[in-house]
């Protein structure tokens, strides 16, 4: 639908919305497509086509074999001795 709009000196305004410009021309760009492949202006060319034969096997439950020369780790414990500092707590003379 239209829609009215009045102005600043009471004129009204017609205003139509773009959707149905839109809507219009691509009705007339599908009618036109239609028609060209009907009258075999346009024509489209479809070929069967096949996936390739794909063979995939799998091997399972064998890891690869690893060569691996890590440094020895060492583990232990040693007894040692840190001094710890005394915490106190100052009073401003209140009790």
């Amino acid at each position: 639908m239209a829609d009215y709009r009045a102005t600043d000196d009471g004129v009204g305004v017609r205003r139509r919305g773009g959707g149905r410009v839109i809507a219009i021309v691509l009705g007339i760009v599908a009618v036109i497509a239609v028609l060209l492949f009907a009258t075999g202006f346009w024509s489209a060319d479809v070929k069967e086509g096949a996936l390739p034969d794909v063979d995939v096997s799998a091997k399972g439950g064998a890891m690869p074999d690893v060569d691996l020369d890590s440094k020895e780790v060492v583990v232990g414990t040693k007894k040692t001795e840190v001094e710890v500092p005394v915490v106190g707590v100052k009073d401003n003379g209140e009790k």
